[in-house]
């Protein structure tokens, strides 16, 4: 029976091989060393490396150092090689192609010259799709003398490189040249040659001869040009070994009477003619094979006009069932061929598809009738034990199994797959995934498949199967999502669904291996929406979508993913998006997503807080708090991101400012959202106030009455109030404690221990891990400098302690709860 490719694997660890594999992927300079060759001088010289990130690391070194390099030059401009002394098995060769395939890098030139030396990095296997390889880099590989090669999607190649595969094929057993792929020969020579000496034809000498005599299974898909009339026939001449042929969508057979070439391959076994014109011309030729079990001549039922139809569907079913006695699997998809008499019960031949009365007893393993003309595949009596159709759902699994490789016929079953999950009950929900998946992996190009496919995902994914989905599952379906939204990114409709599908999973967890790519893609959309009234409602989805997204993604999240995103220009994107709105004197959603994201990006991460300020934040805040004074979600979000920016010391003098400091002031007396508000007003003019008497720089407010109203407000806050903050450490809060010389820092830095410790049991383990424990210790022994703590600080930091220690012994201090583990920076949803 035919195995079919599937995604589905067991939720165990990566082998060491993938995940050293997937290393030296992200880090090239851990194999190899980068080279500049100079044509001028005809020299190469090394150049620096640098550590590349995933899904840039090959596509850069061409795009960022050296642009594109020239087809057919001698040498690529810019250039990997092995280092010296390294030797590779095969089967580690292949790996870096296999996973490189996986993870979107470009197996270019620059790639492929790493595997120069036949010998250090021998390769025997070898699978291209959608590269940017040139003749080049593809006589590298050939040179292998490989067993098997599948190449498609590469248009960068043309005909030159035939020479190279000709003369290195001697090993060769499986050959697929794919879709907009110009590798073979254009035009053949015609027999006019051997008459006429002047002959001008610019075909090949006729002593042409393709010399792979091994070659079992040949694949020749949608090459797409003429190539002269006798194109399979010279190409087939010395492959007397061929058990597997594959010629669709090959334009050459304008009449099948030149099918004769079948004479000089008599041990096939399958033969594929899918999207081929004049079979029927050709039908004695095929039925001479008599090995053959597998028989193709289906059609993209829409591809080809009435005119080209089988002229005697019946005599042509009949001679095939007939005249190949070995036939097992015969596919006359999208084709008229069960446009015949119907057995309607007059007559009594147990079969529904007049010409294959001769296979009742004898039934077919596997029958094609997928979009055929009369929809023969809901009749009753049909001779196959499996069949492909739209009839059912069956049917249209083992259609989408079948056709995964064939652009035009996957489109249409992902659109029936789209029409079970939407209307009716999909009861094979894994082997639809599968298709799903598979399908837009292996037709990245096609937007139209991306649309389709990424539509089921997202009715996938909020299926029962949903538990079913594993780690590794769940980073195989990001992938194909991101692949598609990059690859088709200017694609409003793709952008949608991939959004709106990635909002299905655990962010960031999920996608925490794939970080990166997630965020460049979402800034793209933020940054390239449409203002076209026609496309307001969509652009205005797509914005909101993108930003929650962008939110979640800097949540919960380290220090180095926080860089990233401001590093790649997330700062700015939010407040752009902040101040048209601002200057519209809007206030949504978006408004107050795009602030509680800067709040999530400036945790902790000194660089972004400055890149708050140098682009106009301040001025935002003061600006959104006077036009939008009412709004409380807002207000939280831009007083947590305040909080941020004032605890790094080197930025505070930004804020002493009258307008800012009189604002803060006022908002101690706050009573928006709970104490929230009041909470983050005091905590920035404690850290301000943490630098000293000679630090504050303005006269109104003075520091003493703005620490006098700061301890106000907090002798004015519940000790055991909720809370919807997440902390990941207390080290800013803890500096605030060793601030001797202005109690009332220590004040807000005790209060805020204390509350946290009595809401929250998460907080008492911080406290000890950060070191607070020791800090206490010294306060409340009089450890100090001269300016004396009073004594609700001292009182404060005794119950820290009592928390604290109380945890440790096991016992719940009351009320400790845990109901705020994730936050509330993470609770916007898209609307």
């Amino acid at each position: 029976m035919e195995r079919f490719k599937t995604i589905w694997e067991p939720n165990s660890p990566d082998s060491l091989t993938d995940i050293v594999t997937r290393y030296c992927l992200r880090n090239p300079s851990t194999y190899s060393q980068l080279f500049e060759f100079d044509s001028k001088t005809n020299e190469e010289r090394l150049l620096p490396d640098k550590p590349l990130t995933k899904h840039i690391a090959f596509k850069s070194v061409e795009e960022l150092l050296m642009g594109k390099p020239k087809k057919d030059s001698f040498a690529p401009r810019v250039y990997r090689r092995l280092h010296p002394g390294i030797h590779l098995p095969a089967v580690i060769c292949e790996k870096f192609f296999s996973i490189a395939q996986e993870e979107g890098i470009d197996v270019n030139d620059a790639f492929i010259n790493v595997f120069a030396d036949t010998e250090s990095t021998p390769l025997r296997s070898v699978s291209i799709n959608g590269s940017s390889i040139t003749n080049n880099g593809l006589d590298m590989l050939l040179k292998h003398r490989l067993r098997d090669l599948e190449i498609q999607d590469c248009l960068d190649l043309n005909t030159r490189s035939f020479g190279t595969m000709n003369e290195y094929s001697n090993n060769l057993v499986n050959l697929t040249v794919g879709r907009l792929t110009d590798l073979l020969p254009h035009v053949v020579a015609t027999f006019c040659c051997q008459f006429d000496d002047e002959c001008d034809c610019e075909g090949h000498p006729l002593d042409y001869n393709f010399k792979a005599y091994r070659l079992s299974s040949l694949c020749i898909n949608d090459i797409g040009s003429y190539r002269g009339e006798h194109f399979i026939e010279f190409l087939l001449k010395s492959l007397v070994n061929l058990t597997h042929l594959d010629l669709s969508g090959l334009f050459a057979f304008h009449h099948m009477q030149h099918a004769e070439f079948l004479k000089q391959v008599p041990k096939l076994v399958s033969l594929v003619l899918y999207n081929v014109i004049g079979i029927e011309a050709g039908l004695k030729d095929i039925c001479q094979l008599k090995k053959l079990k597998h028989l193709d001549i289906s059609r993209q039922m829409e591809y080809l006009q009435r005119s080209a139809d089988f002229k005697n569907p019946y005599h042509v079913l009949k001679e095939i069932s007939e005249n190949l006695p070995e036939l097992e699997s015969l596919d006359i998809s999208g084709t008229n061929l069960d446009d015949c008499d119907v057995c309607d019960g007059k007559i009594d031949s147990g079969c529904d598809i007049r010409g294959l009365e001769s296979r009742v007893g004898n039934p077919l393993r596997f029958l094609g009738l997928y979009n055929t003309r009369m929809g023969a595949c809901s009749r009753t009596n049909i001779p196959a034990l499996e069949i492909t159709g739209d009839a059912n759902e069956r049917q249209i699994i083992a259609a989408g199994r079948h056709y995964i490789d064939r652009q035009e016929m996957i489109y249409n079953v992902l659109n029936d797959l789209y029409h079970i999950f939407r209307f009716g009950t999909c009861n094979n929900l894994k082997e639809a995934l599968d298709i799903i998946v598979l399908g837009m992996q292996n037709h990245i190009t096609d937007s139209v498949i991306q649309i389709s496919g990424s539509a089921s995902l997202y009715y996938v994914l909020t299926s029962p199967i949903n538990t079913l989905i594993n780690v590794k599952m769940k980073r195989k379906i990001i992938v194909t999502l991101l692949n598609a939204m990059f690859n088709h990114k200017k694609d409003s409709v793709m952008m949608r669904n991939g959004c709106i599908t990635l909002c299905q999973f655990d962010i960031p967890k999920d996608v925490l291996f794939d970080y990166e790519r997630l965020v460049r893609i979402l800034l793209y959309i933020v940054s390239h929406r449409s203002n076209s009234p026609e496309n307001m409602e969509e652009s205005n989805f797509l914005e909101r979508a993108s930003i929650f997204l962008l939110n979640s993604l800097a949540c919960q999240v380290d220090g180095q993913q926080k860089l990233l995103v401001g590093s790649l220009g997330a700062m700015e994107r939010m407040l752009d998006i902040i101040r048209h709105r601002v200057d519209k004197e809007i206030c949504d959603h978006v408004m107050e997503i795009a602030w509680s994201t800067l709040w999530n990006v400036t945790d902790e991460t000194p660089i972004n807080c400055k890149r708050f300020l140098d682009n106009g934040g301040m001025k935002l805040f003061l600006q959104c708090k006077d036009v939008f004074p009412d709004r409380q979600e807002l207000l939280r979000n831009m007083m947590g991101l305040l909080g941020n920016v004032a605890e790094v010391p080197s930025l505070r003098p930004q804020l002493m400012t009258r307008e800012f400091v009189a604002e803060f002031s006022m908002l101690l007396d706050s009573n928006t959202d709970g104490i929230e508000v009041s909470y983050n007003a005091a905590g920035v003019l404690a850290h301000m106030a943490s630098d000293g008497p000679s630090a504050w720089t303005i006269e109104d407010p003075s520091r003493v009455e703005v620490l006098s109203k700061m301890v106000v407000a907090i002798q004015r806050w519940n000790l055991h109030s909720s809370r919807n903050i997440n902390y990941r450490s207390f080290e800013p809060i803890l500096r605030l404690v060793n601030v001797h010389h202005t109690p009332q820092c220590q004040h807000w830095a005790m209060w805020a221990l204390a509350n946290l410790t009595f809401v929250d049991n998460k907080y008492c383990a911080l406290v000890e891990q950060e070191g607070g424990l020791s800090l206490l210790d010294q306060l409340l022994n009089g450890n100090f400098g001269s300016t004396l703590p009073y004594s609700s600080v001292l009182e404060l930091a005794a119950t820290v302690r009592d928390n604290v220690t109380r945890w440790k012994n096991g016992r719940s201090s009351s009320p400790i709860r845990n109901s705020h583990e994730d936050g509330g920076d993470d609770n916007d949803a898209i609307d």
